[in-house]
């Protein structure tokens, strides 16, 4: 029920019915688990991809295989849904925005903009006094080497675009080794980051309903093996003070971007506590996967009534849990791997190749004792 000092609802923010049909833009798997979430709440989805062998859409019937600047295919694909929800950060900027003025776009496109550019992003957090790394925008070779002498070594260049799991990136432990790293790199202009001697690395997954309303899961501690997640564990090894400070930063970047759905957001951990947001994910988060098994609502879900307008679910975590990617051929002994406590999710991805996600599983440990 509304307060009296309430603004009335707009149609847009009403909360859609059972029977709605959300449009998800990508196939992958992430797109897949929402849409089997979406479905046990009684909704519709709809898959837009270019990539005929989706793994999205072997759980649904409707699906649009079009290019992503297809705007006839875009509008048809609008007029079928009730509202568009997106799984991946690099759906192009302008098909976001041309779809926002079709239909409730959620998240919207201003947040896809930040998190497609390094650069952005790093300015966006800046702006609103979350913490980051040292860095500076690199167009030139000559500016690479002067920034170098303000940031120090070592030091991390990137791409400003397109970089995950480690690729857009070099290392850079010598002054000599610049030139060679700014020359592997395209497209210009990059972004050098000071490297940070973290201790551990964790994630909060954060919603935020269209009330503004927030939710967040607990924090996760990460490992990453040739710079893919492996492991995320919880609880995480970092004081109550630390964790909740994470979930704070969190909320408060999902409120600055005025977000609705679920954001992952990446952190250091350094000596004494200390927090470095690395990097902001606007859609679920693959080291939230561990809320599928252990939490009273899982990330798919949240992610699901946060852009339907409903409230947000519980996400009180009911055991402790690790979860394990599954990557490349090692998705084959997934059945040789199950035993108690032990919860599978295989992607479908019909090729399997080295570094590529095709499943995880979660170990569930003992219930957490109650407080």
């Amino acid at each position: 029920m509304l307060s009296p000092c309430s603004p009335p609802m707009t149609q847009s923010e009403r909360p859609l019915p059972p029977g709605s049909t959300i449009g998800i833009l990508g196939g992958g798997q992430l797109g897949r688990m929402l849409a089997l979430a979406a479905a046990r709440l009684g909704m519709k989805t709809h898959i837009y991809c270019p990539d005929p062998q989706s793994p999205a859409f072997d759980v649904t019937p409707l699906k649009t295989v079009a290019a992503y600047d297809d705007e006839g295919a875009l509008a048809l694909f609008a007029n079928d849904v009730d509202v568009i929800t997106y799984e991946f950060e690099n759906v192009p900027l302008a098909t976001a925005e041309f779809l926002a003025r079709l239909k409730p776009l959620r998240p919207g496109a201003t947040a896809l903009g930040v998190a497609q550019d390094r650069l952005a992003e790093k300015a966006f957090l800046t702006i609103n006094r979350i913490p980051v790394a040292p860095f500076a925008m690199i167009g030139t070779s000559e500016s690479l080497a002067a920034e170098l002498k303000e940031i120090g070594l070592p030091a991390v260049l990137k791409t400003t675009r397109l970089g995950y799991d480690g690729k857009g990136q070099r290392i850079i432990r010598k002054r000599a080794a610049a030139a060679a790293a700014f020359a592997e790199l395209a497209p210009k202009p990059l972004v050098l980051e000071g490297f940070i001697p973290f201790e551990k690395e964790i994630s909060v997954v954060v919603a935020r309903g269209v009330g503004g309303d927030t939710a967040a899961f607990e924090p996760a501690e990460n490992v990453h093996r040739d710079h893919i997640l492996k492991t995320s564990t919880v609880p995480a090894r970092i004081t109550g003070r630390t964790a909740a400070r994470a979930i704070d930063i969190a909320a408060r970047i999902a409120t600055a971007l005025d977000y609705v759905g679920v954001l992952g957001v990446e952190f250091f951990v350094l000596k004494g506590g200390k927090l470095l947001v690395n990097e902001i994910a606007p859609r679920v988060h693959n080291s939230g996967h561990w809320t599928e098994a252990v939490c009273v609502t899982d990330q798919f879900e949240q992610h699901i009534r946060a852009v339907c307008g409903w409230l947000l679910g519980d996400p009180t975590r009911l055991a402790d849990v690790v979860m394990e990617n599954r990557s490349g051929d090692e998705i084959g002994a997934i059945p040789a791997r199950l035993g108690p406590g032990a919860r599978p999710q295989a992607y479908g991805k019909a090729e399997s190749r080295a570094g590529r996600k095709m499943g995880h599983i979660n170990r569930i440990g003992a219930k957490t004792p109650a407080k």
